[in-house]
Formats: structure tokens, sequence, C-alpha cells
């Protein structure tokens, strides 16, 4: 484990790294796990982004700030911040899991962002666990618009295109890996007249298309 460069990543030093190793440490590696951070972590994640929406859309109601904290706070969020800060790397797994790609499964990667959430609130205190939020969090954060959210990826990306007079996106799977009952899937979203190609991992092949388009779309909306 680089725990001073995970440290630096996600802004933030613990007083005591042995916090951190417990939040990144699956329960198929010992005794010694992070299932009670992550159960922390969930809420204090929840409770930031809660934060952030309030100050953010003082007009909007309670049931469209549930909305877009539910677009922002998910599995498939979570585990894209986990993979942009190269969580995976820094897990300590059994053997099982390590060899059955356990470091790249969207479930465990969430799960570890939410672990480390909860270490930093023990170990600094809300305000930290804060700061370190938004730095995993807030490109959604600073991006959500509330006439878009709650619409999935591909949606936004169809309607993006056909809004444009553009060939709709091509979606190919391009790797599986894992056993059957576990698979994994890496999936293709080729636009050809924006020469946007676009990767996207998953449990499953939709989850996987979904994270391929969202990266498309962000890809194209910034053209």
């Amino acid at each position: 484990m680089d725990l001073e460069g995970f440290c630096l990543r996600i802004g933030y030093r613990f007083n005591d790294p042995g916090l951190l190793r417990r939040a990144l440490t699956h329960r198929s590696h010992g005794a010694a796990h992070n299932e009670r951070l992550e159960f922390l972590g969930d809420s204090v994640v929840n409770c930031v982004v809660a934060l952030e929406l309030y100050g953010k859309f003082p007009q909007l109601s309670e049931g469209d700030l549930s909305r877009l904290r539910a677009n922002v706070v998910n599995q498939q969020s979570l585990a894209s911040a986990a993979q942009q800060f190269a969580f995976g790397g820094e897990l300590q797994l059994g053997e099982g899991e390590l060899k059955s790609g356990g470091s790249r499964r969207p479930s465990m990667l969430a799960d570890a962002v939410e672990a480390v959430v909860g270490a930093v609130f023990l170990d600094g205190g809300f305000d930290p666990a804060r700061k370190v939020v938004r730095t995993l969090l807030g490109g959604l954060l600073d991006a959500i618009d509330p006439a878009t959210s709650g619409k999935d990826p591909k949606t936004l990306l169809q309607e993006f295109l056909q809004g444009r007079k553009l060939a709709l996106p091509r979606y190919s799977v391009v790797a599986t890996r894992g056993e059957a009952h576990e698979q994994h899937f890496q999936v293709e979203c080729a636009i050809p007249e924006l020469g946007i190609r676009s990767l996207g991992e998953g449990a499953s092949r939709r989850s996987a298309e979904q994270e391929a388009a969202r990266e498309a779309y962000e890809l194209a909306t910034r053209a």
C-alpha cells in the first residue's frame, strides 16, 4: 500500500494511519476489515452531498433534492470516483478476490470510498471529511443540472446526439473477465462523427454501457 501517495491524492493526511489501512481492507483479507467504516461513511457522504445540494439549489423541493442526491451518491458514481483516484491498487484483498478481479469491481470500489470517508470523519472530524467528499465527487456536484439529472447517461447521450441530428452511438463489448457467475465487462462507446471512443466497466454489460456513455457524454459536451 502506498498510503503516502493515496493521502496526497485525496487531500488528507491521517493522524492514525491504521484507520486508513482498515478502510482499504476488504473482509476477504482479514478480520480488521472496512465494513463498519463503510456503514459510517455512507451516512457522512449522504450528509455532505445533501448540504452541498441544499446550498446550491435553494429553490428546489425536498423531492427534487433527494433525486439529485441519488444521482450523485450511488454505486456507479462512487466507483467512478474510486477509479479516478486509483483506489483499486491500494485495496487489501484475499487471494480469491485478487484472482477474480475484486479491485475492479464497482461494488467493492464504492464501498471503499465510503469506508475512507468514514475513516477521515473518525480521524479528523466532519470538516475534513466534507473536503474529501468534495475532492472525490466535486466534479459531479459542480456539473449537476436539475433539468437533466434523473436521466441515465445513455439517454442523455442519445438525446444530445439526436438534437444535433447525429447517428446514435455504437456499443460493443471489448473484454469480459471473471467466472460466469461474477463477470466483469468492458464496453466501448463509439461516436465516429465526433471522433469519440470511450470505455466503461461494470459488473454487467448494461452498467458498463452506462459508464461508457457517461464518459462519451462528458467528452461530447466539452467539444
